[in-house]
Order: structure tokens, then C-alpha cells, then sequence
């Protein structure tokens, strides 16, 4: 089982770019591309909400469950 984030199905629709959201939510363009990349281990609600806030979306917009599938590899994983 896998939380998979689809942040970047959701940056695609609502058109913002990395840099710009970045900025937007105060989190570090690497952060936020290990979020985009589903390379994060956990994600804080602080970070969450200020996702769901600048994407004018519901939490459930960005958070999938994927049944069978294994996180990519432990080593690049971070919690952000």
C-alpha cells in the first residue's frame, strides 16, 4: 500500500509552476520537488494546508491511496 501525492496533476490544472508555488507556501524548491516526485515519507499538515490554501483544492485532490504498489526506493525519502 502506498500514499501516492498527485501534486503535480494538481500544479498542471490549476497552471503554477514549482518555483512559484515555492515561494508561495515558504517550503524550498527541494522540498517541494520531493513532494512532487512522491519521494517523501510523510508530509507535515502545516505543509499540507498551505498546499490545499495556494491550490484552492481539498486535501483529498492531492492525496491518492494506491493499493499493491511499494514505496521508490528508501534511500532518497524524506520527510517534508
Amino acid at each position: 500500500m502506498t500514499i501516492k501525492l498527485n501534486l503535480d496533476r494538481v500544479m498542471l490544472e490549476r497552471h503554477v509552476s514549482l518555483t512559484d508555488l515555492a515561494e508561495r507556501i515558504g517550503i524550498t524548491l527541494a522540498n517541494l520537488s520531493i513532494l512532487k516526485t512522491n519521494k517523501a515519507r510523510a508530509v507535515r499538515f502545516s505543509t499540507l494546508d498551505a498546499l490545499c490554501r495556494e491550490l484552492k483544492c481539498q486535501p483529498g485532490e492531492l492525496l491518492e491511496h494506491v493499493a499493491g504498489d511499494e514505496p521508490n526506493g528508501k534511500g532518497s525519502e524524506q520527510d517534508v
